[in-house]
């Protein structure tokens, strides 16, 4: 009975061990460096913009995003919050609804919301909301990139001045050797879509263009600036982040990228070390939000 007993505790013991190894997340520097969530919070409140990369459907990229607000606001109460899932088209509504103009189920029947709203979100929503704080709806009108992927980045010039207002100033340049456009280029050469492959990048640049300047426009003095979009819009410094520096090199702009992983100790991947200021490594099989 002892020998069972003793074969329990050990069998127990292990399992305790194994599960402690176990993690929902663990967070790097750009050398590789382990780092806790407090050291990133604390570095990233001493930039201009955070650029935070997510997968769209991963709940635990959700609650660090939220987790991340909280701490730069207690940091900085001059804190903006913007997102690539919301449409400048609708920043109207969305401020109606921060101020209590218009009640929630309005705002939520006539915002266009992405399906995982409620569960992701919603809480960045509400705690802007609570605190008084700005929320800028950053991303280009959906329909708008729909036509440049179509017929080019040429075609909005002739749209009327209102919808010109919801994305970048005309021209908008191009550079197909920055991260992830020379990627997408190849991509989509390689699959014999030559023909649109410039369009769908140029659909890509219409948005990121637009995020960065909407992101501009609402910066404030000696504040930060909180963005979230999908980790290919920033990731490696392209995309928002590429556009930020062209539209004001002095930024300071930090980069959180999400990369997911089979690893269950989440350990660090060196090839990842460029993707970001700090990189976000989670479970690839971690429950997804949809």
């Amino acid at each position: 009975m002892k020998r069972i007993f003793t074969t329990l505790f050990v069998l127990a013991a292990t399992f305790a061990v194994n599960a402690q190894q176990l993690k929902a997340y663990a967070i790097y520097d750009s050398e590789g460096n382990s780092v806790s969530f407090q050291k990133m919070s604390d570095s990233l409140s001493n930039y201009d913009v955070v650029l935070f990369g997510e997968f769209h459907d991963h709940p635990v990229v959700h609650w660090l995003q939220k987790k991340l607000t909280e701490k730069l606001y207690a940091k900085n109460s001059n804190l903006v919050l913007g997102a690539e899932m919301f449409e400048a088209d609708n920043q109207l509504i969305l401020d109606e609804y921060l101020q209590d103009k218009i009640p929630q189920n309005r705002f939520e029947e006539e915002m266009r919301l992405w399906n995982n709203y409620k569960t992701d979100y919603k809480p960045l929503i509400e705690f802007a909301k609570t605190n008084n704080l700005q929320f800028v709806a950053t991303n280009v009108p959906r329909r708008y990139a729909s036509v440049v992927s179509k017929y080019g980045l040429d075609t909005l010039k002739t749209y009327a001045k209102e919808a010109q207002s919801y994305f970048a100033k005309l021209p908008i340049k191009v550079d197909t050797i920055t991260p992830g456009y020379a990627e997408m280029l190849k991509m989509m050469n390689g699959h014999g879509m030559q023909g649109d492959a410039m369009k769908f990048v140029e659909a890509q640049a219409i948005k990121d263009a637009t995020m960065a300047e909407k992101i501009l426009d609402k910066l404030s003095k000696d504040g930060i600036f909180i963005h979230y979009n999908g980790d290919y819009h920033s990731k490696s410094y392209g995309g928002i982040y590429w556009y930020l520096k062209e539209m004001n090199p002095e930024l300071k702009i930090a980069v959180i990228s999400a990369e997911q992983s089979d690893d269950e100790a989440l350990e660090f991947v060196p090839e990842k070390a460029s993707t970001g200021n700090f990189i976000l490594f989670i479970p690839e099989d971690f429950t997804r939000t949809y």
